[in-house]
This record gives C-alpha cells, structure tokens and sequence, in this order.
C-alpha cells in the first residue's frame, strides 16, 4: 500500500511539473531553471557581433521594416539572398505581407522589437514586452518564432540578455559592420571584411539609393574581399 501510495506521489508530482511549466520554458531553453522567488538562473543567450568561422561569409541584416520596395523582393529571389530582416512591429505597420513575400524567396524574420524602443536602463517588465511581444507578434503571423533578437540602435543591458532569454530567442544580434550610403563602416577590429562578419544596412539613407543599390554596392565589397553571403542560422 505505501508503494502504491509513493507512486501515485511521484505521479503527481512529474505531471504537476509539466503543468506548470512557464510557456517560454517550452521555447527550448531547458536548462534555464526558476528558484523560490522566480529569479532565473542557468545560461543566458550569446551576444554577437560577428560569427566564429572559417569559411569565407559574412551575413546581410536589414532593420525595423521601413523600406517595402517590391524591387527587393525580387533582387533576393534572384540573388537567391540569404538576408535576415529584423522587424519592428510599429514601423512595419500593415506591411507584413511584403515581409511574407521575402520569406517565401528565402529571407528569414527576425525580432527588432514591437516599438523601436531603447531597451538599455529600462526595467525588466518592459524589456520583456517589447522582446516577447514582438515575438509572438511574428511568430502569429509567420508561423515561426524568431530565432534572433536585435535591440534598437545596437543597445542593451545585462536586463535585455536576460529578458531575451526568457523570450526565448537563440542569439542577441548586433553588427561589426554597416553599409552607410555607398560605403562600409567598422566597429571594432580591423576596417575591412572578414569572414564572419555580420553586416547591417540602415533602414532609411539619405543618399537617394534604393535598398536593391544600396545591397548591390554591398555584394561588390563583399565579392571584393573574396567572401559569400552566409546564412546566419547556418552559423549561429
């Protein structure tokens, strides 16, 4: 009887556990545990800025959503371009189709927020409103959650790796290059193209040059300095 009584403890227990698993848990990051007072512990999800590889690519990252040029759609189904596109829900506005149209010629979708808010100094609660909701915005609408986050103008905190974390995203994204007007700018390390590197183009320039100009003057450097275009979740 107390056998019988042991396993039916055991027996409530597990299936009381999977009960109550926070939703973002099931996301995958299983070794990510919760104690008494709801403090996180366990791994929190890299912050990058270039891809550790030997192989000669570098990755195209495109912000916020503002540019909808159909032109560009096409540009990458040719170019057979794999871009990622970090998409702000209040900037994309009613656009989602012309991302839906990129994602079925190869491009992936990925977080950049539901408000184009800086996410560095803000509490926790908002941090994980503008990373969580971004997510289950894309994820309702493309039927995939994003793998990656971008926080707005390259900042964060130690809150932001945390919040995206329990979002449940892969990987912080940020750049080591960025394709202003004709021309690319470097952070740190040497000022040319490497491979790994992940590059940013602007949403909006004021050069006058379409997305579709801007990304072929991009692919010149980048053939230039003897690399390919990489797919980000290939690497990372």
């Amino acid at each position: 009887m107390r056998a019988l009584t042991a396993a039916v403890a055991v027996v409530l227990l597990v299936t009381g556990c999977a009960q109550s698993v926070d939703p973002i848990e099931r996301l995958g990051k299983k070794a990510v545990t919760y104690g008494a007072k709801g403090v996180r512990s366990g791994p929190e999800v890299p912050v990058v800025k270039r891809v550790r590889t030997s192989d000669k690519v570098v990755f195209l990252t495109y912000d916020d959503g503002v540019e909808q040029d159909p032109r560009f759609v096409e540009f990458v189904r040719q170019q057979r371009l794999p871009v990622s596109m970090f998409l702000t829900d209040s900037v994309v506005g009613p656009g989602y189709g012309h991302f839906a149209r990129l994602q079925s010629v190869g491009a992936s979708i990925q977080n950049h927020t539901l408000d184009h808010t800086a996410l560095r100094g803000l509490p926790y609660a908002g941090q994980r409103h503008e990373i969580c909701g971004q997510q289950d915005k894309l994820g309702s609408r493309f039927g995939l959650r994003p793998r990656f986050f971008r926080p707005p103008y390259g900042t964060y905190d130690t809150t932001t790796v945390r919040a995206a974390t329990d979002c449940g995203v892969g990987a912080v994204v940020l750049w080591r290059a960025a394709m202003e007007g004709d021309h690319l700018t470097y952070g740190t390390g040497p000022h040319r193209l490497l491979p790994g590197d992940i590059v940013s183009l602007p949403s909006t320039e004021t050069t006058g040059l379409t997305l579709v100009e801007r990304t072929t003057r991009l692919l010149r450097e980048v053939e230039g300095a003897g690399l390919k275009v990489g797919r980000l979740e290939d690497y990372l």
